[in-house]
């Protein structure tokens, strides 16, 4: 079953966030929203508008299209300079932080 165009830009956003290493706050920074908004955007409470594409895509140095074309073209896009160095993990969230102590 083919993905909706809601679902592939969600999961485009999120692919984008986990090959960054930004977080969701590092993002709604960018777009100038609160990280709570880009939370219901991502879960799919609220929808992502054309002019958040547009924003999210300049964000990335992507082209709209290849947002909106799902995440592996939107990741495959991504120049190279904006990926995480391969190596370093994703942050953690501060949830897995004091669950573990910190001590990770």
């Amino acid at each position: 079953m083919a993905l909706s165009l809601d679902e592939r830009l969600r999961s485009a956003v999120a692919a984008l966030l986990h090959a960054t290493g930004e977080s969701q706050a590092d993002l709604a920074a960018a777009l100038g929203v609160s990280q709570a908004q880009v939370s219901r955007r991502q879960s799919g409470a609220a929808a992502w508008s054309v002019a958040d594409c547009d924003l999210v895509a300049a964000h990335y140095g992507i082209d709209v299209l290849e947002l909106l074309a799902g995440p592996t073209q939107a990741t495959e896009s991504l120049p190279a300079q904006r990926r995480r160095p391969v190596g370093r993990s994703a942050p953690r969230t501060r949830r897995a932080a004091a669950q573990d102590g910190g001590n990770r």
